[in-house]
């Protein structure tokens, strides 16, 4: 169904009809049925969701942004609220309980079944932004004596109760992680064979206390289905899937984003933000480059006479700046990106260095030769000499502060996206100023 059609469905169900929400329910994606019931109210959608089954109310609960769940959640009864947190994937049930009041937890627990109650709060100890904060305890197991016969009949009475069967660990008696072995690999094996004949040993796997990045960059440079977690000991606590690591993964992007335009993240949806958390979102970087660019402004003030002088330099100015940024902002950006993706580490800087000194030459020179014909033409050979020397220094200068300045944020321990776009710009346009006027009053002084 189309959204504008669900959306259509969901108002006349909310105006009465039980039996339009369910049928809308079996028909469309639980994904889509989220995003339309994301744009109603909190207590007309927590009343259309009572009318479908328990695991379907918990699927399509798992897709809304965190911030209407929790709105739903402090509108439901007890009762409904344990029904809820029993359906839902593990993971889901641990971030949805961190972020309930302190009262609402402790309400909730008691009501909860011990290895419910056990598990939550094992997952919810983990720090967020840490691979334990993501990874759930839906997976399979099996022991390595195991027939893969004997295998396949165990994931078929655990399936329903796992979030992927597809890959299941091979663990001992204490859960040390031995391996893995796909669903795949059990159906063409012999039904005789024993798992630990044919498992993968030695898998790939990660700490419950690595920064969850990493576990999104492993699933997808090792094109895994699940990413097992272990503790210390190597015990199997955990996988993270592909799916939440798409989730991080677009989540440190986003942020991304928004360091690389000169503001914090938000929370949330930004249709949603109010104008509050905008403001503050936004406010920091935009009054620090304010004072930032006091120096240009300086810097314009004390070659006053040069520029008085030769008044054609002023009609250069916004021309070389913009360039000196704009070739930062694209080594800023570049270096970002290869530094998030491993591309380029910590040692790679001083070759990177070197690179981006001969290719910031060769983009200055060109841009000095498109800009010399104009110099010429507004104010003579010695201001075209005067720009086109500034263009080449200029656009290297912004490159290599561009190229080097991701380097000293993680150097510092700090995310290389705060050398955003608009504070390389700044740095580029403070130094641009001054040598331009350094070069023309050098110039143009011994020349007058």
């Amino acid at each position: 169904m189309e959204r504008e059609e669900v959306l259509f469905s969901l108002r006349a169900a909310i105006n009465g009809d039980d039996s339009i929400f369910p049928l809308i329910v079996r028909q469309t994606h639980p994904a889509d049925v989220a995003a339309t019931l994301a744009e109603l109210e909190p207590t007309d959608v927590r009343r259309l969701l009572t009318q479908v089954p328990s695991d379907a109310r918990a699927e399509i609960f798992g897709y809304l942004p965190p911030e209407f769940q929790l709105a739903i959640v402090q509108l439901m009864a007890r009762r409904e609220l344990v029904a809820l947190f029993v359906e839902m994937s593990a993971d889901e049930r641990a971030d949805l309980y961190n972020a309930l009041p302190g009262e609402a937890q402790e309400t909730l627990l008691p009501a909860l079944a011990q290895v419910e109650r056990e598990d939550i709060r094992r997952l919810a100890a983990y720090e967020e932004g840490t691979v334990g904060s993501v990874m759930t305890s839906d997976y399979a197991t099996l022991t390595p004596e195991l027939t893969a016969r004997q295998a396949v009949e165990q994931l078929r009475r655990v399936a329903p109760d796992k979030e992927t069967i597809y890959q299941a660990y091979v663990v001992d008696e204490l859960r040390h992680l031995m391996g893995t072995v796909s669903l795949r690999d059990l159906i063409v094996a012999p039904p005789h064979a024993r798992v630990e004949q044919f498992m993968k040993r030695e898998p790939i796997h990660c700490d419950a206390d690595e920064a969850r990045d990493e576990a999104a960059k492993m699933i997808a440079k090792y094109d895994l289905i699940a990413l097992p977690v272990t503790d210390p000991d190597a015990r199997l606590i955990g996988i993270v899937t592909y799916d939440d690591a798409m989730d991080v993964a677009e989540e440190a992007a986003t942020a991304g984003f928004h360091k690389a335009g000169g503001s914090a993240a938000l929370v949330g949806s930004i249709r949603d933000a109010s104008i509050t958390s905008l403001y503050r979102s936004r406010v920091f970087w935009l009054v620090v480059l304010v004072f930032g660019n006091i120096f240009s402004g300086a810097g314009i003030a004390h070659f006053e006479d040069t520029i008085a002088a030769h008044l054609a330099l002023l009609f250069f100015l916004p021309l070389l700046i913009a360039s000196a940024g704009n070739a930062g902002s694209q080594a800023s950006t570049l270096m970002v990106r290869a530094l998030a993706t491993g591309d380029v580490q910590m040692r790679d800087w001083g070759r990177m260095l070197g690179r981006e000194f001969l290719v910031a030459s060769l983009l200055g020179a060109t841009m000095a030769v498109a800009i010399s014909g104009i110099g010429a033409w507004r104010g003579g050979p010695d201001i075209a000499g005067v720009v086109a020397l500034t263009m080449i220094i200029v656009v290297v200068v912004g490159s290599l502060i561009g190229m080097s300045l991701p380097f000293m944020m993680s150097r510092l321990k700090v995310d290389p996206a705060t050398a955003s776009a608009p504070l390389v710009a700044s740095i580029a346009d403070v130094t641009g100023v001054v040598i331009y006027f350094s070069i023309a009053a050098a110039v143009l002084g011994a020349a007058g």
